[in-house]
């Protein structure tokens, strides 16, 4: 007699919560002061005002973009303000910092977003594996909202957990 195969990750009452769901899609660009500058060091308020005014700006319509100077360079806030109007009517999304950085903040306003009740006394398992890159912030960030509200939390793939929290009954 053989016995049947039972499938117990499936039948298991895990809810997997997977940040790749959260990923903002679009195309990432990084608008880097460094090619503004006189001989990467200084910049020129003049030549600066001229580029923001010829500039087609239309080249950044519906793009994610992270602004930053990558030359080590004293550059006023302002510049940067500057370039962020300028942005601002064609860019989907802008912030300062690196590409890195811009993930980040992009996978971060998705978790501010996200109803963490309805993982309320749950067995959440934290999805390792994704299509995209998901930053480690944006796993720390999901296990410190999901610890306030889960029973258990893991990590990896139903079939392969790595166990990182459980709710000790009062």
């Amino acid at each position: 007699m053989e016995k049947e195969i039972v499938n117990k990750v499936s039948n298991s009452q895990l809810v997997t919560f997977d940040l790749e769901e959260l990923y903002t899609p679009g195309e990432r660009v990084l608008f880097d002061l460094k090619i503004l500058l006189f001989q990467e060091l200084v910049l020129r308020e003049k030549e600066f005002r001229d580029y923001i005014k010829s500039h087609d700006w239309a080249l950044y319509k519906d793009k994610l973009v992270a602004i930053t100077c990558s030359a080590d360079a004293i550059v006023p806030t302002w510049a940067f303000m500057l370039i962020s109007v300028s942005l601002q009517p064609y860019a989907r999304y802008i912030t300062f910092g690196t590409l890195k950085d811009l993930e980040q903040v992009l996978f971060a306003e998705a978790l501010s977003k996200v109803d963490w009740n309805k993982y309320h006394n749950a067995k959440v398992v934290v999805k390792g594996c994704s299509k995209v890159d998901v930053p480690v912030t944006a796993y720390v960030e999901a296990t410190a909202q999901l610890r306030a509200v889960a029973s258990s939390i893991m990590f990896g793939e139903p079939c392969s957990t790595v166990p990182l929290f459980k709710r000790k009954n009062p």
